[in-house]
């Protein structure tokens, strides 16, 4: 009981650095998706605003 054996399981690819059984892995994968949040804040901040069509 009380959870998952952190040392009984090898990982490959992907899932070796973005797994729920390590503490690097959930700290990962935390970090990823605040970098996601991040960016996608940031491409919103910067883009382009649209130009006004100026009546007459």
């Amino acid at each position: 009981m009380g959870g998952h054996d952190a040392g009984s399981h090898q990982f490959t690819g992907i899932a070796r650095h973005f797994n729920s059984y390590t503490y690097i892995g959930r700290r990962n994968c935390v970090l990823a998706t605040y970098a996601t949040l991040l960016g996608i804040g940031l491409f919103f901040k910067l883009k382009p605003k649209k130009k006004a069509i100026a009546e007459k």
